[in-house]
């Protein structure tokens, strides 16, 4: 967890409690500064404004502070921890039988974001999902946060659990060049690939989407804002870290709804800025022969739907769905699904899909159901 969670809340109550003595000393001594009453009035308007503002941003900080300090001390999730080059690593295994599922989170989310599909899949195969290092309960780690790293540590990480292959990897967002990675750098463990709405590398470099972050807001000026906003406890405030989340168990509600609640912004940003050395990595990565290849991709409508007045919105929809299309020429053995009425997190969004398609994917993978027989293909559903 970030240590800003703490040092700013401390930093806060000590401001906080120095704003207030200075304020009240001010108010004190209004009536022999301002003898006319209507400046007295503003001013002391001001300065009570300034105290109760000051005080409530230090009180809700550290209370959430307090808050996330009592959800990891309480609360276990799901799975085991596990020794990692020197550093602790959470992987979550049910199920049984070959191949082995894994699952990776896009950038910002850990293993519970898989907590609505992961129980479903379980019943078809063995399913492990787990939090890459610096996010959920797995310790950050020192060096490149690359997609080179990041897939030598989840190899890591499945011997020392003992998972051995054949495995399919899915991957969500981010993780889309991750799970290539991985492809590329052990092909004999591989048993197949699932993009969720995955990146693809060097995306950035796309016309629409370059134009989008030349003149969006940039981005740490928006994770500055959002830092702010979570450590200051706001999310807590409108009571967002106890908002049920629709699709998942209680527990796993609870979990997910709490770990959302502190985003891990220092990891964010590392994998943040080796996003184009991933993108490098990883984009001469493929075709894969006719390992089988499943692409379950966000409506590429849904902003059209939203009637969104901003034309660079729609144009980049369009630039993402035409990579998403791309993606099927990693395999011959490939095809894509749009999850209509999707957004970017399908697996929320939209988990029939994924509860329906991937054991059928499974099951293709053993032989023990027929071929797709619409290889190349791109249906919505």
């Amino acid at each position: 967890m970030d240590l800003d969670y703490f040092a700013a809340p401390a930093v806060l109550l000590v401001l906080g409690a120095l704003v207030a003595y200075i304020s009240v000393r001010n108010l004190r001594s209004l009536p022999r500064r301002f003898p006319h009453r209507g400046l007295r009035v503003l001013d002391q308007t001001i300065l009570i404004a300034l105290i109760v503002g000051t005080v409530s941003l230090s009180l809700s900080a550290g209370y959430n502070a307090v808050a996330l300090v009592r959800f990891h001390a309480l609360s276990r999730p799901p799975g085991k921890m596990y020794m990692v080059n020197g550093h602790r690593m959470r992987l979550d295994c049910a199920g049984s039988g070959s191949p082995t599922l894994v699952l990776d989170a896009g950038l910002g989310n850990d293993a519970l974001i898989w907590g609505s599909v992961q129980p479903q899949l379980e019943k078809t195969t063995r399913v492990c999902s787990y939090d890459r290092a610096g996010f959920g309960w797995s310790d950050a780690v020192p060096g490149p946060r690359d997609a080179d790293h990041i897939a030598a540590e989840l190899h890591d990480l499945l011997a020392v659990a003992h998972v051995s292959g054949p495995i399919v990897l899915m991957g969500h967002s981010i993780a889309g060049m991750y799970i290539r990675d991985y492809a590329a750098r052990y092909p004999e463990e591989i048993a197949g690939l699932i993009f969720v709405d995955g990146s693809t590398p060097l995306q950035d470099e796309q016309p629409a989407l370059r134009a989008a972050g030349e003149t969006g807001v940039p981005r740490w000026a928006s994770i500055l804002v959002m830092r702010s906003v979570a450590i200051a406890g706001l999310p807590r405030l409108v009571g967002t870290c106890a908002r049920p989340m629709a699709g998942f168990d209680e527990q796993a509600s609870k979990l997910l709804a709490e770990d959302l609640c502190h985003p891990q912004f220092n990891s964010i940003e590392r994998e943040f800025d080796s996003f184009n050395a991933s993108g490098r990595e990883t984009v001469h990565t493929g075709p894969f022969g006719a390992m089988p290849v499943l692409i379950i991709s966000q409506d590429p409508d849904i902003v059209l739907l939203q009637k969104h007045p901003f034309r660079q919105m729609v144009d980049m929809e369009n630039a993402w769905s035409a990579m998403q299309e791309d993606l099927k020429q990693l395999s011959t053995h490939s095809r894509r699904i749009v999850a209509k009425g999707s957004s970017h997190a399908v697996q929320i969004d939209r988990p029939d899909v994924i509860r329906k398609e991937v054991p059928l994917f499974i099951e293709q993978i053993r032989g023990t159901v027929g071929e797709p027989g619409n290889y190349g293909t791109t249906v919505v559903e």
